[in-house]
């Protein structure tokens, strides 16, 4: 039930703060919410045990952020679904610290941006260039970083009985 929470929560806002946040190329905004895509990694730890589930859930919200916010259907989906082999291969490998997990919602926004673009380059959708999706990286992660920090202390409070392990 708390991812499930926290997905609704971060969708909306996404929504809500890309309406009043400047986000568009020569703005100067340092504040391009991707809130969706940075607490899919700070949700893996609720579906340790059941990973299939994850990556099921982490499909649904990609196909609802589609519907939402970017009209492609299935994209972000399949999109959400390589971010959380992402998730999964970090969290395997790495151990946490609070540094670095500032480091991995890096990652995760980077990672997004990079294999969103080159999908868009391939199929030829939008013209991207190297610089944009630079600008665009650099524009979004002090707000991302901020909301990963604050998620992560909010679930650091949820009691140990919700959660599959711990954040620490």
């Amino acid at each position: 039930m708390i991812p499930i929470i926290i997905m609704i929560v971060s969708l909306f806002l996404d929504g809500l703060l890309s309406n009043y946040l400047p986000f568009l190329v020569n703005d100067l905004s340092l504040f391009t919410p991707m809130f969706t895509v940075v607490s899919i990694f700070i949700l893996y730890p609720f579906f340790r045990k059941s990973e299939k589930k994850y990556y099921i859930f982490l499909f649904i919200v990609g196909v609802i952020y589609d519907l939402l916010y970017t009209n492609l259907v299935f994209l972000d989906g399949c999109l959400f679904v390589v971010l959380g082999f992402i998730s999964y291969s970090i969290q395997k490998t790495f151990n946490y610290n609070y540094l670095k997990n500032i480091l991995y919602a890096i990652i995760m926004v980077c990672s997004y941006e990079i294999i969103y673009a080159f999908i868009l380059l391939v199929y030829n959708m939008v013209p991207i260039t190297l610089s944009g999706v630079v600008y665009k990286i650099s524009h979004s992660l002090i707000i991302n970083i901020i909301y990963f920090e604050l998620l992560y202390i909010i679930i650091n409070f949820i009691p140990k009985k919700y959660k599959k392990i711990s954040l620490n």
